[in-house]
């Protein structure tokens, strides 16, 4: 019997309907359970074939229990290894290369030194910064965030030059991003499966949490096609299983707000019952699909096109 497990905080419905509906598969030979952790050895298998992380970003025991799985042959969705590398920042910089639009965006050395350093610890920073340079390079106004998490924490949005030496020393010891701001006329939320199965959903950041899916944008199907072929190519160059894709566009262009998502919220209340019904499905029968061709003992993480390419000394991009 292969399990597929499913390892979450204090989401319900995503889970609990993953699940069920695994199990009302009946697929000879496989099943689906709520990951049970009683202890964790070193070097030693934790019983089950897939996990679907939705919790690890924030449990570093469970980050490190879910790399011990992986190295014993459970394919993890997300893989663990990557997750923990990834960031906002790079991403921005990988978007560049493969020829999908982000805003611009900067990288901002933290407001307050970082624990057990001094001033002397940035004998390579050049100070002042260019702080003239970088405004007149991404405009007001400007979003200022954490380069790396996810959610809406600690995320500014600022009019102005005074707004920013207002806010900046609110962020402390947090590594900032800030990013131009696109004035978009449509904006989506876009969910990735499998790096194949897309569900691009209409979405309006500016609403209440509760009525952002409460949009009426209707892409043509050119621009459709447009926007899955960047959520593919950003996936499939990141290797997430599970991800979303925040697309705003302006004058027809989709730029890539947010792509960093790797436990996007799925839940009933907040995404619709049509959205949610497809995430379900889809998520179970990808599951289903990683357990099937899960090879005990054996790498069974997704590895995006980024690392097999640096890995294999090949051509990055193009």
């Amino acid at each position: 019997m292969k399990k597929i497990g499913i390892l979450f905080g204090k989401e319900r419905t995503f889970p609990e309907g993953v699940i069920e509906r695994i199990n009302s598969k009946q697929i000879d030979g496989i099943m689906a359970e709520p990951v049970s952790i009683n202890s964790v050895v070193q070097g030693e298998a934790t019983g089950y074939a897939v996990i679907i992380d939705r919790i690890s970003q924030d449990v570093p025991f469970y980050r490190a229990y879910l790399k011990n799985a992986a190295i014993m042959g459970t394919a993890v969705i997300n893989n663990p290894f990557w997750w923990s590398a990834d960031e906002k920042f790079f991403n921005n910089c990988l978007a560049t290369q493969i020829g999908v639009p982000v805003p611009k965006t900067v990288l901002l050395p933290s407001y307050e030194h970082p624990t057990d350093t001094s001033g002397e610890s940035f004998s390579n920073l050049a100070f002042p910064m260019d702080w003239e340079g970088i405004f007149k390079y991404i405009g007001w106004p400007a979003y200022m965030k954490p380069f790396a998490g996810g959610g809406w924490k600690n995320v500014y949005k600022l009019e102005n030059l005074d707004e920013f030496y207002e806010k900046h020393p609110e962020t402390d010891q947090l590594v900032m991003l800030l990013q131009e701001e696109i004035q978009f006329d449509e904006y989506y939320r876009c969910y990735c499966i499998g790096g194949k199965h897309v569900r691009i959903m209409p979405y309006e950041p500016r609403n209440p949490h509760h009525l952002r899916y409460v949009a009426d944008f209707s892409p043509s199907a050119e621009r459709y096609k447009l926007m899955e072929d960047i959520v593919l190519r950003i996936n499939q160059y990141l290797g997430y299983d599970f991800n979303t894709v925040e697309l705003a566009l302006r004058d027809g262009v989709p730029y890539a707000i947010d792509f960093c998502n790797p436990a996007p919220d799925a839940d009933r209340k907040s995404v619709g019952e049509e959205n949610f019904n497809w995430v379900i499905e889809t998520a179970a029968n990808y599951a289903i699909e990683r357990a099937q061709a899960q090879e005990p003992g054996k790498d069974n993480l997704t590895w995006g096109e980024y690392l097999k390419r640096s890995a294999n000394g090949t051509k990055l991009f193009g």
